[in-house]
């Protein structure tokens, strides 16, 4: 029988905890018409506005998913 060594146990725990943590990273839908969504936005377009853009473009989104992308790009 082995001994409980609570060091070693306590690394284990840590390191999986980090890999629990690791942030994954997936694109927006959004990243694609970055420049036009940007123009349009400067020009004086709302959020509303840019939402039927995306639907013109056959790009289905909620107004506050384009709002909260606005905020971390614009």
């Amino acid at each position: 029988m082995t001994e409980f060594n609570p060091s070693s146990e306590l690394a284990a725990l840590r390191q999986e905890t980090t890999a629990i943590r690791k942030r994954r990273y997936a694109r927006s839908r959004l990243d694609r018409y970055q420049d036009e969504l940007l123009s349009l936005r400067e020009a004086g377009a709302s959020v509303a506005e840019l939402q039927r853009w995306l639907r013109s473009h056959r790009v289905k989104v909620a107004h506050s998913t384009v709002l909260r992308w606005l905020a971390k790009h614009a």
